[in-house]
């Protein structure tokens, strides 16, 4: 274990020269964080509020992990928030309004985000269009149609005991469940560290060391069974957290393990690149955009759950605003060509946190609005000195 802490401090001093820096400084920043509100409040890491802030982190959230996706190709999805909104109004009025079974509105919601992705996609990778204008207009309209959808009412409630209610209410109370996931979770890291490691020994390139891996595996199951104890505490696993958590695990597969998560990463680096790499350009770009619809829908449709109803506000305010923050302050670039779906969970925890310190200390949302700009600000600012050290190094 002492060689793999020794191996590790050589590797983050290697990083840290060559400004590599990963999650480190979210990671740094969202701990002390919690240690000021922790100071201000000792409510604040009570299981209560931490079991209510991993429900509340979840819709944004979702929505921020489909902005990942398209900010790897180096694009913008605007659009996003309205989507989510027109989602939710989409299944409650099938449901509510004409009956339509819960299952089949919520898959309809969910094509419905898809659907528009891909309009989106079309507009942007084969008639040209900057994503940044398709999607302001998609933000307009997408708007206007979840208004015209809601209709004169305005607001359609939800069952309270419904399948989309349950989302966000339903908790696994037995102390099992949250022990069985940190224990999964942890194994399932450690056992893919190794995989990977193996791989690449084989392929006679750089790998991690036994060592390092046992060093952060053990790191992980104890943040891993700390949460789950944590959890235990007030109601148990949350479902809404655990079905976040396998997502983000899914599309982080998808990216990192398959040839289409390849391409995306590739075309991140340049659109020219990849076509003469041999890269389906158009079909990646147009893939990107739905995926992005997608998870806006499943985004929305666990916001309808936390306040069991769709309304004219549902998609509004600051909701954009904070998906794309969450994916931004978690590490993914601008640029293009680096983040992954686990940006969206560190990134919606900073901004989140804040929210509920600043609700338990009684502040007004303006300076929450400010702190969180000046994070954020603080994160662009990072990903552009980490860009400009890694091409000193000729690594970007």
């Amino acid at each position: 274990m002492a060689q793999g802490v020794r191996a590790s401090v050589k590797d983050v001093r290697h990083r840290l020269s060559v400004g590599e820096l990963g999650s480190a400084p979210i990671v740094l920043g969202l701990v002390l964080i919690w240690i000021v509100f922790q100071g201000l409040n000792d409510a604040f890491l009570s299981p209560r509020n931490l079991s209510n802030l991993s429900v509340d982190i979840v819709g944004t959230g979702l929505i921020a992990v489909g902005v990942v996706f398209v900010l790897l190709i180096a694009e913008i999805d605007l659009s996003v928030g309205s989507v989510s909104g027109l989602a939710a109004a989409a299944f409650a009025v099938l449901n509510v309004r004409n009956g339509v079974p819960e299952w089949l509105a919520l898959i309809i919601a969910m094509l419905t985000g898809a659907a528009v992705g891909a309009v989106h996609g079309v507009f942007v990778a084969r008639v040209g269009v900057p994503a940044f204008v398709v999607t302001l207009a998609g933000l307009l309209g997408w708007n206007g149609l979840m208004l015209y959808v809601l209709g004169a009412s305005g607001t359609v409630n939800l069952d309270d005991q419904g399948l989309v209610a349950t989302l966000t209410s339903y908790y696994f109370s037995q102390a099992a469940a949250a022990y069985s996931l940190a224990a999964l979770g942890t194994i399932a890291y450690f056992l893919a560290s190794y995989q990977e490691a193996r791989r690449r020994k084989a392929a006679e390139v750089p790998s991690r060391p036994l060592s390092r891996i046992a060093l952060r595996t053990a790191v992980l199951m104890v943040i891993a069974f700390a949460a789950a104890h944590v959890l235990n505490q007030f109601q148990g696993l949350p479902l809404a957290l655990l079905i976040f958590l396998l997502i983000i695990v899914c599309l982080d597969f998808v990216l990192r393990r398959t040839p289409y998560g390849r391409q995306v990463f590739a075309l991140g680096g340049g659109i020219e690149p990849a076509r003469r790499a041999g890269i389906a350009v158009e079909r990646v770009r147009i893939s990107v955009f739905m995926v992005s619809g997608t998870m806006a829908a499943i985004g929305g449709l666990f916001l309808a759950s936390r306040i069991t109803s769709a309304s004219q506000t549902s998609g509004s305010g600051n909701l954009l605003l904070n998906a794309i923050a969450a994916a931004v302050i978690g590490g993914t670039s601008l640029y293009g060509g680096r983040g992954r779906t686990w940006s969206a969970l560190l990134g919606i925890l900073v901004i989140q946190s804040i929210a509920s310190g600043m609700a338990l200390l009684g502040i007004q949302a303006a300076v929450q609005f400010m702190i969180t700009g000046g994070v954020l600000l603080a994160a662009v600012v990072l990903d552009s000195l980490t860009r400009r050290s890694q091409r000193a190094h000729g690594r970007a």
